[in-house]
């Protein structure tokens, strides 16, 4: 009966809620909020010095039905998260959901790796989601309900040669999200992590051949994931059926990290 009842229509249902995804101009998080549009919430996500993109994917979430504002912010400047904050409740009125997923690169050996290479990725990673996260605390403590979702990676959980910040910063998403879903549980707010693996993005197409052939060889389903099974992953986590699931860390990675 489950089955047959859910038949011709999303299990999973946003309607009429608001999403604040960081880092959704393009790739994974951009996957996100074109399924969270699909399944009926309204977007307001935030990028940093991507207004091009920022634009297309304006146009290709307002298609559908939903309504939709793009904000420029850098997530690891706290007053400038505070002011987008608060200016996305002045438009939408109430948020429901926040998606951590703004982040870059900046790989090398720890030999090679700089403290600026190391800081920036800590800052925009790890300080970013903090600080969204802070914006947003008041917000869902007073309306008692919430859902908060980090992108970490299973490079934070098994680590990677090269990747010493990234695997850091990652990790640190990762016991940020289990204290805040102890913080937040009372208040019926839940905190999940997703940690993708090998995800075909515009960054994995950009790796050398020998380097992808190495990461599929090492994935048990033999093939990389999908945008959107990451965000389908996240569209479960931002549902009601996910209510009683909260401090988790749900790994999409083909089994890459077992």
């Amino acid at each position: 009966m489950l089955f047959a009842e859910h038949r011709g229509r999303s299990m999973f249902e946003l309607t009429g809620k608001t999403a604040v995804i960081t880092g959704a101009s393009r790739g994974i998080g951009k996957g996100i909020a074109l399924k969270f549009a699909e399944l009926g919430a309204n977007i307001a996500f935030l990028h940093f010095n991507d207004g091009e993109k920022a634009e297309e994917t304006v146009a290709e979430l307002s298609a559908k039905g939903v309504k939709v504002k793009a904000y420029e912010c850098n997530v690891a400047d706290l007053a400038a998260a505070q002011k987008t904050v608060e200016d996305i409740i002045t438009e939408f009125g109430e948020v429901h959901i926040l998606v951590n997923n703004a982040g870059i690169v900046r790989d090398k050996l720890i030999l090679a790796m700089t403290e600026a290479d190391f800081d920036a990725v800590i800052s925009v990673n790890l300080k970013g989601a903090f600080n969204m996260t802070k914006c947003l605390y008041q917000h869902f403590m007073k309306k008692r309900r919430g859902r908060i979702i980090n992108i970490s990676s299973i490079v934070g959980i098994n680590g990677n040669a090269g990747q010493a910040n990234y695997a850091s910063a990652k990790a640190g998403m990762i016991a940020l999200t289990k204290s805040v879903a102890k913080e937040l549980g009372s208040r019926n707010v839940t905190a999940n992590a997703i940690a993708p693996g090998f995800i075909k993005t515009d960054m994995t197409d950009a790796m050398p051949e020998k380097a992808r052939e190495a990461a599929l060889n090492a994935i048990p389903l033999k093939r990389p994931g999908m945008v959107e099974d990451i965000a389908n992953t996240a569209a479960f986590l931002a549902s009601d059926e996910a209510s009683y699931i909260t401090g988790e860390v749900i790994k999409v990675d083909g089994g890459m990290a077992i």
